[in-house]
């Protein structure tokens, strides 16, 4: 990255931050776009120069990982199908407790989570997020029909799992614990994806 690229990238970051600690500390609807900007010390229009909608200023840590399944297919070895790349980085990041995966009791991730999935906007404004992820994961499967289907077969299945393992930490269950029983998950349902509905 260039000089001028990683400034941006840190400003990006800050504001986001900025936003996210007012958003938390009082609430994602009761934050206007202009106490962020003053809170950021930065004006209104360079903010959205940045974020396009408010909601943005909380999702971009998705945007990271739009084209992250897209990523694992095209790097997989030769011998490795798209699916069982998927799955194995799915797999992967649980071991890990990544957050995509919902498997993920860090403070400072449950805080986020729970800001996130408790305002309907911001759920609203994340299938963005995943329609984009699954139009770029078609691309790198071939981008046929079959591919867009498969595609969007694969990431509903990663959706499902990572909401599935944060009902589960949301409710109380410690990372450690929930770990067998979304590994088992993901098996099962990766298996389904292999073999079909029916099979």
């Amino acid at each position: 990255m260039s000089l001028r690229e990683r400034k941006k990238q840190l400003t990006y970051q800050a504001v986001s931050e900025t936003a996210i600690a007012l958003f938390l500390e009082r609430g994602f609807d009761k934050v206007s776009v202009a106490e962020v900007a003053a809170a950021a010390d930065i004006s209104k229009p360079t903010l959205f120069r940045y974020f396009p909608t408010k909601e943005d200023l909380v999702l971009h840590r998705f945007a990271d990982h739009e084209d992250e399944s897209a990523r694992v297919v095209a790097a997989r070895a030769d011998d490795e199908s798209p699916l069982d790349a998927v799955r194995r980085h799915f797999l992967d990041g649980l071991e890990r407790r990544d957050p995509v995966t919902g498997l993920c009791d860090a403070p400072q991730v449950l805080v986020y989570l729970r800001l996130l999935y408790g305002t309907p906007s911001l759920v609203a404004r994340l299938f963005g997020y995943q329609r984009r992820s699954e139009a770029v994961l078609a691309h790198a499967l071939g981008d046929r029909m079959p591919d867009r289907l498969a595609a969007g077969q694969i990431n509903a299945v990663l959706r499902v799992l990572a909401e599935e393992n944060w009902r589960r930490i949301d409710g109380g269950m410690s990372a450690d614990r929930a770990y067998p029983e979304a590994v088992a998950d993901a098996e099962a349902a990766f298996e389904q994806l292999r073999s079909g509905i029916d099979g």
